[in-house]
């Protein structure tokens, strides 16, 4: 399964990169192409082939980094309604950047209804325990994967999203720093011993 382009998605997903003050959001859409839902379901949550299409939506958007081939059913839960969603993701994202999200709120849900049509959709979560977990990193302060599916349309659009502490995770700065320091480290050493080397000679 590939991701298809969407250049609605693209310009929200540049604005779903939001640093606050302690805290980088970092949330993106994405959409691909299910098949026919024609076989039984595997539990109460979803079919098996729901499950085959849930997973290869993942396995899309997280490569090369994560294979989720070993995902199991139990990690994915059918959602009682989107406005139980909705209400989720909102009060996730204003909690985090406040009146940011607030401006984008309206161009966000208005992006996926266009693509997906929201009201004809069943919507599933990907909840792995932690070993599983993509955003498992020690700094990540929480995080939702949302899928709707529209059987109709025979499309999926994915919706990840999550907080990273900016005092856990390392910034761009920091690694400039430290490999600054160690460069200049590494530069006085050699300086070091080209002076021994240049006594042991002059000796």
């Amino acid at each position: 399964m590939k991701l298809l382009e969407n250049s609605y998605f693209e310009a929200i997903n540049s604005q779903l990169t939001i640093e606050t003050g302690d805290c980088q959001i970092i949330g993106r859409l994405s959409r691909s192409q299910s098949g026919d839902e024609s076989e039984g379901l595997l539990s109460d949550k979803c079919s098996r082939k729901t499950l085959f299409y849930l997973i290869a939506t993942l396995n899309a958007s997280f490569r090369p980094d994560y294979d989720f081939s070993r995902a199991k059913s139990h990690e994915f839960s059918k959602e009682p309604s989107l406005n139980w969603v909705m209400n989720a993701v909102n009060s996730s994202l204003f909690s985090a950047a406040g009146e940011e999200f607030n401006e984008l709120k309206p161009k966000l849900w208005q992006a996926i209804d266009a693509e997906i049509c929201l009201s004809e959709c069943d919507i599933y979560s990907y909840n792995p325990d932690l070993d599983s977990d993509p955003y498992g990193e020690e700094g990540n302060l929480w995080s939702f994967n949302y899928f709707f599916y529209n059987t109709r349309l025979k499309r999926i659009v994915f919706f990840t999203c999550r907080s990273v502490s900016l005092f856990m995770a390392p910034r761009e700065t920091d690694l400039e720093n430290e490999f600054e320091i160690e460069l200049e480290q590494d530069e006085e050493e050699e300086e070091n011993m080209d002076e021994e080397g240049y006594g042991a000679v002059n000796s």
